[in-house]
């Protein structure tokens, strides 16, 4: 899909040098992954304490039964 972005050349710059990619495009396809994968790790970050757990669950004993 064809996008035309105006993005400021002093950003763009230093992100294709920074990142060492060939073409603008490598570089913003990489922010942009990189954006992704920090929101999904921010909603991951937001399930921790709100998971229940069993009290006296040993789970050597559940692997060790016959």
């Amino acid at each position: 899909m064809a996008t035309n972005l105006q993005i400021e050349d002093r950003l763009i710059t230093q992100a294709v040098k920074l990142g060492r990619h060939r073409t603008k495009k490598e570089a913003v396809t990489q922010a942009l992954t990189d954006y992704i994968h920090h929101l999904e790790q921010e909603n991951v970050l937001s399930l921790f304490g709100s998971v229940d757990y069993v009290q006296g669950y040993n789970c050597k004993q559940q692997r060790a039964r016959a």
